[in-house]
């Protein structure tokens, strides 16, 4: 039970991150008169959780949205859960980039929002407090504002690929999963062979981190097929597959106003990693966001969203400051100082 489990939340990471493909190809997609199919689509996925959009699309103006794969089961079930997948992407309509910037989900954080100081691994903010914590706690992690928020559950992926035909990515090593086994080369993978080619991190020389890089790719392929004239002719079941298992506060009155702004961030997608330290912290593995690394990647987000640069002070900064004999190499003990930071169990593998 525990290893089925464990393989449910490996392949939920990524799955929800071609609806930004959704988002930046929508411009050219209304040519093809599935306005309505759209419009259907997005007011089912709708749900702002109280909080009020923003308006960055709507005025063409660069935006960041916070991507979450949520370990919530099947059943269209996305209002709770551990948010696996932590990715940042910023969209510039001025420079035309869209860069996807991975944070490891063990990192260590604020739950912003809470009623206590309280530091957890980053995944749980989205448990916790639902999309509202989980921008607020980002946020104030990486030092940027966090426009709007994606969410996907587990039950979408293998529909969702198999949705677009398919998507052709390169691995860069041979390897065996779930009976699975994908060769070192360049390959068109269906829904099922895509849940191993994004899931596996055991036999990665990189681990997580070249996990990341997987899904990454796929988001980028499955960008690429939706802007061709045959990805574009399946956009209809696309939109079915997405509708039961994806929420967004993306209003799509501004997708349709914004949408022609942004269309050419779709052929110009990048990927970057926030690098973290190995930390031991009550008995738990974690990831250490240093100072010089979330200064670093809060300078690229900023700069991609026009804003000036800035040195991070936060809660890890200022734990940081407190350890300065930590390095994830040499020493691996890091102090908290008597905050909380007991995780659930069930995420520590």
């Amino acid at each position: 039970m525990q290893r089925s489990g464990r393989k449910k939340r490996h392949w939920v990471r990524w799955t929800i991150l071609a609806l930004v493909a959704i988002i930046l190809i929508s411009g050219g997609i209304f040519v093809y008169h599935i306005y309505h199919v759209t419009e259907t689509s997005f007011n089912k996925m709708y749900a702002t959780n109280g909080q009020t959009p923003s308006t960055a699309i709507k005025k063409g103006r660069p935006f960041s949205v916070l991507i979450l794969g949520v370990d919530t089961g099947a059943d269209g079930r996305i209002d709770k859960g551990n948010s696996d997948t932590l990715m940042v992407a910023t969209v510039n309509p001025q420079t035309h980039k869209t860069i996807l910037h991975s944070i490891p989900r063990d990192t260590l954080a604020e739950m912003v929002g809470d009623n206590k100081r309280n530091m957890q691994k980053l995944n749980a903010a989205y448990n916790l407090g639902g999309s509202k914590m989980a921008k607020a706690s980002i946020s104030k992690l990486v030092g940027i504002p966090i426009d709007y928020y994606l969410t996907m559950n587990m039950g979408g992926l293998e529909t969702m690929v198999n949705a677009v035909g398919g998507v052709t990515v390169t691995s860069d090593l041979t390897f065996t999963f779930n009976n699975i086994t994908i060769k070192k080369g360049t390959h068109h993978l269906n829904g099922k062979e895509t849940l191993t080619y994004a899931r596996m991190r055991y036999d990665d020389p990189k681990g997580d981190y070249g996990r990341q890089l997987r899904q990454q790719a796929v988001i980028r392929a499955v960008t690429k097929k939706l802007i061709s004239t045959n990805g574009l002719s399946r956009y209809q079941k696309l939109m079915k597959a997405l509708e039961p298992n994806v929420r967004t506060d993306v209003p799509f009155k501004y997708i349709v106003t914004g949408g022609l702004k942004y269309w050419q961030n779709a052929t110009n997608i990048s990927s970057k990693q926030l690098q973290g330290s190995d930390a031991w912290i009550n008995g738990s593995s974690y990831q250490i966001a240093t100072t010089a690394a979330l200064t670093k990647t809060s300078n690229a987000l900023r700069r991609e969203l026009q804003l000036p640069a800035k040195q991070i002070d936060n809660e890890e900064t200022r734990l940081n400051a407190l350890n300065p004999t930590f390095d994830g190499k040499n020493s691996q003990l890091y102090n908290t100082f008597g905050l909380d930071t007991v995780y659930y169990t069930e995420n520590t593998y």
